[in-house]
């Protein structure tokens, strides 16, 4: 797994201490190995890294846990999901707050007709689209994860959170980290789009 965060943090998807990482060690009783909070993602050792319980507690290693594993979990319980990727990217983060919800809301981000839908699971054609749930960000990670564990099931491998950022799983960590890179592209695309088409709307203006 350290070499997966180190590959994303090159990327530019979690500058600082942003982002977090989870993989499953085990399911009964379920077991997470996880960075812990607060540390430099591009830069942490196999032997950094932490195990967190069903409850988020630090098992095995040194530092905390993020408080955002009650997300990873609640991915994790509800998908099936082996792991679970979260990136604080440029573009995830404008795009979350541009179709952003109400408070305790949900809004969706539609994707269609691109050919990098097919990158994810189940999507065998460009000519479809996919939904991405939008959830308010909030401070309280168990009502936060409760807002989140009935779109989970319906979700296309990935969920935003509004001025926070991207969660992408799957069954293993090499197809969380497919899953991640092609919704990371979509939402690039999305934000390169919205800025095209300003630019041309700027051009078409009467002067």
């Amino acid at each position: 797994m350290s070499e997966a965060m180190a590959a994303i943090h090159r990327r530019g998807w979690c500058d600082g201490t942003g982002g977090n990482f989870s993989c499953v060690l085990g399911r009964h009783p379920l077991v997470l190995l996880m960075a812990p909070s607060g540390v430099d993602k591009g830069s942490v050792p196999p032997e950094s890294l932490i195990t967190v319980s069903s409850t988020g507690e630090v098992i095995q290693g040194k530092g905390r846990a993020s408080a955002e594993t009650l997300l990873h979990l609640a991915i994790v319980e509800t998908t099936r999901a082996g792991a679970v990727l979260h990136t604080h990217s440029q573009a995830g983060t404008l795009l979350s707050r541009h179709h952003g919800p109400a408070q305790d809301g949900v809004a969706r981000l539609v994707l269609r007709d691109l050919e990098m839908l097919k990158g994810l699971e189940g999507v065998q054609t460009h000519a479809t689209q996919v939904e991405v749930p939008v959830l308010a960000n909030d401070q309280d990670m168990q009502r936060l994860s409760a807002r989140a564990r009935p779109l989970l099931a319906e979700a296309p491998m990935g969920i935003l959170i509004a001025g926070h950022g991207l969660y992408a799983w799957g069954r293993d960590l090499p197809e969380a980290r497919r899953h991640l890179e092609i919704h990371e592209f979509l939402l690039e695309q999305q934000w390169r789009q919205l800025q095209l088409d300003a630019l041309l709307n700027r051009r078409q203006e009467p002067r």
